[in-house]
């Protein structure tokens, strides 16, 4: 038997030349069809460059519209431009759905100035206040304009730490900072402290999603990085381009989509990105996610969706939501668990139809009243083998007893 087991898996591939330029991560040279808004960002920021405080702003839009790859690449030609200018300019990325409190954020923009003033601030330890003036004397001490752009700034635990980056120019003598908050979600603001919002809300971007035409220009120009000559089918970008298209213009989803479909087409010795490879990479993709989904759900939601399961294999019929509090009691009983209200049930389905992991549709029943139809979006197969990992999840020996003690109204 051969120990070397990754010797013939570290041949140079057939198609990649940089698979990073497919990564999200990745900033490129040239973002199709986003023109304006790098225009737009950059005439906001601009002041930067003259000493001057920029507006604070806020951009919007779904995921996959190039919110964060305009920011990264207008931030990055304002550092060059900086350093051009002799003009002190920081610009600082922070990512809220890793750093998501008060303390992260200012412990982690302070300790991109420790190199000049002063050691690391620790991951936890200090009080909030003290990292807070440690961070004003920092930024102070540069003398220059820092930019912080917070991305997903939705997930962040409570506005105190909005609050006080928005007013901390009240704080400075030598140095400006300006915010860039990124956001999914369009009426994030709605819920901030007043003080907050109206600290922030100077100026205001919304990128609007791409069309599978853009979507199309955006694959081909990373394609041309991203794959040998000749490594893509004629059908490949376009399909990818309209698939995405149909999930709200999301670049993310396209570019997901192509690396994933090169990978399957790489593993399978294939010289040539293929339509066969792109159907096959939906469905990977689609696999994973429900994954995904399904492993982070709490252990009652859980218990919900594997009622479902059962309910649409033991039922003539789709079932009703009280089919399916039916069966989770059940699975409760069996496990000791604690048996939720009913009301409480509808709600997680409620929760599991908007994950797309079931549909859950009302049906109206004339004068007898609406009724919701629970069905299972995903293959059921699918669903079990997630759930078979779960321990708290138990394991029906004979569905066809369930059904019978359902049926005889003996739960």
């Amino acid at each position: 038997m051969n120990n070397d087991i990754f010797q013939g898996l570290l041949k140079s591939s057939n198609i990649f030349k940089n698979k990073e330029v497919l990564r999200p991560s990745y900033v490129p040279d040239i973002l199709p069809h986003r023109e304006k808004n790098i225009e737009e960002l950059a005439s906001i920021l601009v002041p930067a460059l003259k000493g001057e405080t920029p507006s604070n702003v806020f951009i919007y839009g779904k995921t996959g519209t190039g919110k964060t790859a305009v920011t990264r690449y207008v931030g990055k030609q304002l550092s060059l431009k900086g350093s051009e200018l002799n003009r002190t300019t920081y610009f600082i990325y922070i990512n809220c759905e890793i750093v998501d409190t008060q303390y992260r954020v200012l412990q982690n923009i302070a300790n991109h100035f420790m190199g000049d003033w002063g050691d690391r601030i620790p991951f936890t330890g200090w009080p909030t206040d003290e990292v807070y003036s440690k961070l004003v004397e920092r930024i102070d001490n540069t003398g220059g304009v820092v930019v912080i752009v917070l991305d997903e700034v939705d997930k962040l635990k409570g506005d105190e730490v909005l609050y006080n980056l928005s007013r901390m120019n009240n704080d400075l003598e030598k140095a400006r900072t300006s915010l860039i908050g990124i956001s999914n979600d369009l009426k994030f603001t709605e819920f901030l402290d007043p003080r907050v919002k109206s600290s922030l809300g100077e100026e205001n971007m919304i990128f609007s999603p791409y069309s599978a035409d853009q979507l199309e220009d955006i694959l081909g120009e990373r394609a041309k990085q991203a794959f040998k000559d000749n490594a893509v089918g004629n059908s490949v970008i376009p399909l990818c381009s309209a698939l995405a298209a149909q999930e709200h213009g999301d670049a993310r989803r396209a570019l997901d989509l192509l690396r994933v479909s090169a990978e399957i087409a790489d593993r399978m010795g294939s010289n040539v990105i293929m339509e066969k490879h792109v159907r096959m990479a939906v469905n990977k993709i689609e696999t994973d996610r429900v994954k995904e989904v399904i492993h982070t759900l709490p252990a009652q939601s859980k218990m919900v969706l594997k009622a479902a399961v059962i309910g649409n294999q033991i039922f003539d019929t789709p079932p009703n939501t009280g089919d399916i509090y039916n069966v989770y009691k059940q699975l409760c009983m069996r496990t000791g668990m604690d048996i939720l209200t009913q009301r409480r049930i509808a709600d997680l389905i409620s929760e599991l139809d908007m994950l797309g992991i079931i549909t859950a549709r009302i049906i109206s029943k004339g004068r007898y009243g609406r009724t919701k139809e629970i069905q299972v979006a995903t293959p059921i197969e699918k669903i079990e083998e997630i759930l078979a990992e779960d321990d708290i999840i138990p394991r029906i020996p004979d569905i066809r007893e369930l059904k019978l003690k359902i049926q005889s109204r003996l739960l």
